[in-house]
């Protein structure tokens, strides 16, 4: 087995263990079956290790995947959920049926992967991001201005317009703000600091070097089938792209390093200005994280950076966060074990001096939250 090959069927397995997890809901299993059956397909592992690891081969696939099985119909697109609907039942015909399309479909599915980056917008990440904004808002009176970095679609500039629950331990739900989309998870650890309305946003702008154009159907299509398949993310997408299309935020193209101090130039001067990126530093390499720093001091103002990342460098070798924060050592342990979580971390900048801290943890797709005390 190749290197390249090595890496797919590694990035594959773990994200297919991390949504199989002891207890995990019966409706993830269509997204952990999909990514064994990458790693284990030798048709599908050839098409993604044909591909540039940057690219993340093994999810690029799967949405490919999705896209073409849904276009098709046929055996392999009856698993697959539709929002509103439930997770189709689990049965032994998912196997053969994705093999049996792999073999009808490798050119295309090698095509669709060829002209498409991944790119997964999980509105439920703002659930991590919440309680972040809630501690900056009770420690700073100041109004908040957002600024969405690697924003996409712009499903995380609003924040402040989702209706959150929060499932306690005991069985409590913890509950913010009102609106058409609620977001849910579990809590593990003490109880994040959630209040009963979001902070107030006073001005938000979302940066990315290839933000997408919702109205443009072949990119909502595309960006559906980027979206895991399950039945809650496929019906939270669906509602906050609607949301998002009948009230459209302001989103820069251009890189979020190089924009940054433009971007926050052009925000109110009497608010703090409140970074926030989710999964997506990670994918910076260590030069780039160094120049974001550097982008940070020049910005010349207040700042606070919320990031829900990966620990780096990707794999089991990884031992701290893109913020440069040390994490607890048993989630080092956990990570090396194939756990994927990301780790909530905040960095305030006063004056020219900073300070960070770690927050807590969640699933990739805020299906858990783990708040640590402060």
């Amino acid at each position: 087995m190749s290197e390249r090959t090595a890496q797919v069927v590694s990035q594959a397995r773990a994200v297919a263990d991390a949504w199989s997890a002891p207890g995990a809901p019966a409706s993830w299993w269509l997204t952990a079956a999909l990514l064994r059956g990458i790693a284990d397909d030798e048709v599908l592992l050839g098409i993604a290790a044909d591909l540039p690891p940057d690219r993340q081969p093994a999810l690029l696939l799967s949405a490919a995947v999705r896209k073409l099985a849904v276009e098709r119909g046929g055996d392999l697109a009856r698993y697959f959920p539709v929002p509103g609907e439930p997770q189709p039942a689990q049965d032994a015909g998912f196997t053969p049926a994705l093999a049996a399309f792999a073999r009808t479909e490798q050119e295309e599915l090698a095509r669709l992967c060829a002209e498409h980056r991944y790119q997964m917008t999980e509105v439920a990440r703002c659930l991590d991001v919440l309680p972040a904004l809630a501690v900056i808002a009770a420690e700073d009176p100041r109004p908040l201005a957002l600024v969405d970095l690697g924003t996409g679609a712009g499903l995380g500039l609003r924040p402040d317009r989702y209706a959150y629950c929060y499932r306690l331990p005991d069985g409590r739900e913890l509950r913010c703000g009102a609106g058409p989309l609620e977001l849910s998870c579990e809590v593990r650890g003490v109880t994040p600091p959630v209040p009963p309305q979001p902070p107030t946003i006073t001005a938000r702008v979302g940066v990315d070097v290839e933000p997408h154009d919702l109205a443009d159907p072949a990119t909502r299509t595309w960006l559906a089938a980027c979206v895991p398949p399950e039945a809650g993310a496929v019906s939270r997408f669906a509602t906050a792209t609607d949301l998002a299309l009948a009230d459209p935020e302001p989103i820069v193209r251009g890189d979020v390093v190089d924009m940054l101090v433009d971007v926050v130039a052009g925000l109110p001067p009497d608010a703090l200005v409140c970074l926030v990126d989710t999964y997506v530093h990670v994918f910076l390499g260590p030069e780039r994280l160094a120049a974001f720093d550097d982008a940070l001091a020049r910005a010349r103002r207040d700042l606070e950076w919320i990031s829900v990342d990966p620990l780096v460098p990707l794999g089991p070798e990884a031992r701290g966060t893109v913020q440069g924060l040390d994490v607890p050592d048993h989630w080092i342990a956990e990570n090396r074990e194939g756990g994927v979580f990301g780790v909530i971390g905040r960095v305030s900048a006063r004056d020219g001096e900073r300070r960070g801290t770690v927050l807590g943890r969640a699933h990739p797709s805020a299906a858990w939250l783990e708040w640590l005390p402060g």
